[in-house]
This record gives C-alpha cells, sequence and structure tokens, in this order.
C-alpha cells in the first residue's frame, strides 16, 4: 500500500500530517501497555521483527501498481497475533519509513498519508483482539478471516477517503480498480496468518515463544 505521489498534496496535505501525529500518540499508548508485561529488550527484539517484516511486505515481495496505489502483502494481523499491536505500530512506521528513505525517495512525500492508512487499521483490530477471551494460537479460520477483513477493510477504505479528498469523486474508477486488486491480497493474508499462528503454536514452551506476543499463547 503506497498512495501515489501528487494524490494529495498542497494545502490538504496539512490534514494528514493531522492524522499522521494522532497515529503517532495511539501507537505510543499500545507500546506502552506492552512494556507493562514484556521487557524493553524483548520489545526492541519484536518491533526489530516486525519492520523487517514490513521492509520485506513492502520492498523485497510481488507487489504492483493499481489505480491510484500499489498493492502489497503487508501482514498487518501476522504481526500484531505474534508480535503485539505495540510493535507491529512501530514495525509498520518504521518499516515504511526505511523503504521510503532508502529504496523509494519519491515516497517520502506521501509518508504521513500512508503511515495513516496503514496504522488506524491496526489500531482496530487492535481493539477487537483485545476483546478475545482467548490465546491467539486457538483462534479459527474465520476468526482471524475476520480480523484480516477488517485490516484489509480499512486499508481500502483510508486509500478512497485519501484519494477522493485530494482528487474529488470523479477518480472513482481509480478507486474501484485498486480495491478490486486487494480482494487477492484479502484471500492470501488468512491463510498467511494461520500459517504464522501454526508456526507459533510449535513453538511454545521453547525459548523462541519468549520473543513472541503476551497474548499469543495466554489470556491474561
Amino acid at each position: 500500500m503506497h498512495i501515489e505521489p501528487g494524490v494529495v498534496d498542497g494545502a490538504k496535505m496539512v490534514l494528514s500530517y493531522g492524522t499522521a501525529a494522532a497515529s503517532a500518540g495511539l501507537a505510543l499508548k499500545l507500546v506502552a501497555d506492552d512494556l507493562k508485561t514484556k521487557s524493553p529488550v524483548t520489545f526492541l527484539a519484536r518491533a526489530a521483527l516486525a519492520t523487517i517484516g514490513t521492509f520485506i511486505c513492502f520492498e523485497v515481495l510481488p507487489h504492483f501498481v493499481a489505480g491510484v496505489s500499489e498493492v502489497h502483502l503487508i501482514l498487518g494481523t501476522t504481526l500484531l497475533l505474534l508480535l503485539g499491536a505495540g510493535a507491529a505500530a512501530v514495525g509498520l512506521a518504521a518499516g515504511l519509513l526505511i523503504q521510503g528513505m532508502f529504496f523509494a525517495p519519491t515516497d517520502l512525500a506521501m509518508y504521513t498519508v500512508n503511515v495513516t492508512t496503514l496504522m488506524f487499521p491496526l489500531f482496530l483490530i487492535a481493539t477487537m483482539t483485545a476483546r478475545s477471551h482467548k490465546p491467539y494460537v486457538e483462534m479459527g479460520y474465520g476468526e482471524v478471516l475476520k480480523l484480516s477483513a477488517a485490516y484489509q477493510g480499512g486499508i481500502v477504505a483510508w486509500v478512497a477517503f485519501w484519494v477522493f479528498y485530494g482528487q474529488g469523486f470523479g477518480a472513482m474508477a481509480d478507486v474501484a480498480t485498486f480495491a478490486a486488486s486487494y480482494a487477492v491480497v484479502l484471500l492470501v493474508e488468512p491463510v498467511a496468518d494461520l500459517l504464522a499462528l501454526a508456526a507459533a503454536k510449535s513453538l511454545r514452551g521453547t525459548k523462541a515463544s519468549g520473543l513472541m506476543n503476551a497474548r499469543l499463547y495466554d489470556v491474561a
């Protein structure tokens, strides 16, 4: 997900500065909540893993332009379930920034737009998972599908918002092209989420499990 440069520009970019600042504030709260149950060293390790995962999704794995934005696997749900909401938030923001700084500098102008689009759907599924009464490794396909659909639906909704805000409703066809292309991601990401949870289940009780999200194996 990278909204193309110029879709939002000029004075309209001011709104993205506000939404990006709000997302930073919410991310810091998630980080603070995480540090109540895990050490700073463990958190930094998980945030680093989330950053690497985000970078791989954006720069290494196949991606293509569809309408007004690129289509990527993001694996936001996987990052949240395995590494925790705080680490996932840091990883998404940092991975996007690194990718822009070193590989796609033209995208930096849209960083506040793109980071908003990534982060607010993450906050949505963080709220959804907070209501869960079971360890994440015990989630079924239907539950994971709901989380993936919420995250990917949030991505599409934010992309549509930014396009209509920046270009008007005359860009409807471009938004429709992007949304249709993202349907492929919605089919793939739940499978990736379930495979990741299956791998995490096999690591239960090992030293590697200590790096994972506290909610992965325990409800408390």
